[in-house]
């Protein structure tokens, strides 16, 4: 089977050397002769820069350099940059078949396709292009692009998909949140019970300390009082009796009955 051929035959970079014109774009020939890509793609570059009138071809040339470093994607603008500024037939025909060529290994078979077809329009007779232009239309009914209905398919699942992920992570925010509610309740759970259990002690205690309120026979225990405290108590207590008994005896005093008898 052929294969897919860049155009490899560069402009007549010789006559324009000759002329006077562009020696970078005759450098850069020499260097891509001479399988010196990198080379030849600075001198195209700086002809392409330098020489307006011969854009087509540096950029055609420069196009065919970087497809030889293996990069096709960067190339295919090249060509297509060609293929703006072309004069030519010529220049056209080469611009459109390599352009073909970079869409074909990017499996791109219907652009393929268009930029051959426009490369046999300038140039019918060039049967490398007509092999690929037939080549590109086999790949493209291989594997035909998808159609609108397809392509709203692949559009509605990816929608699928994101709406997906996004409820996911709403059920995961919404999990979450209730482990940390359920967590918060039953921590407020526990120290309720702590708090219950705190409270039954002290009033256990509470009753406890009540109970003891009594000594052994029975009489009531001083609460809280201390030993100077429960003497002034006991001193005003035995005061105050006193008292009471001083009054008492001094009435029994004063009503007491005479014992002088009356003589008769």
């Amino acid at each position: 089977m052929k294969r897919i051929v860049v155009g490899i035959i560069l402009f007549m970079s010789s006559v324009i050397y000759s002329q006077n014109k562009d020696k970078n774009l005759f450098k850069g020939t020499e260097s891509f002769t001479g399988k010196k890509y990198i080379s030849a793609e600075t001198d195209f570059r700086i002809s392409q820069s330098n020489n307006e009138e011969k854009k087509a071809v540096a950029n055609y040339n420069l196009g065919n350099s970087i497809y030889r470093q293996n990069q096709p994607g960067e190339a295919k603008y090249k060509f297509l940059n060609a293929v703006e500024v072309a004069k030519t037939k010529e220049e056209k025909h080469k611009a459109f078949h390599n352009l073909g060529n970079t869409l074909m290994l990017e499996e791109n078979y219907s652009g393929a396709v268009e930029a051959y077809k426009n490369a046999l329009r300038n140039n019918p007779s060039d049967d490398e292009t007509r092999y690929n232009y037939a080549l590109a239309k086999q790949k493209l009914k291989e594997n035909p692009p998808k159609d609108d209905k397809e392509k709203k398919k692949d559009k509605d699942k990816e929608k699928q998909d994101k709406d997906k992920k996004e409820q996911d992570k709403k059920d995961q925010d919404k999990k979450e949140k209730e482990d940390k509610g359920k967590e918060k309740d039953k921590k407020d759970s526990d120290k309720g019970k702590e708090d219950d259990k705190k409270k039954e002690g002290d009033d256990k205690k509470g009753k406890q300390d009540g109970d003891k309120k009594e000594d052994e026979n029975g009489n009531p225990k001083p609460s809280g009082a201390n030993k100077q405290q429960i003497e002034n108590l006991l001193n005003a207590v035995n005061n105050a009796e006193k008292k009471i008994q001083d009054k008492v005896n001094a009435k029994k005093v004063k009503v007491a009955p005479s014992t002088n008898e009356k003589d008769w």
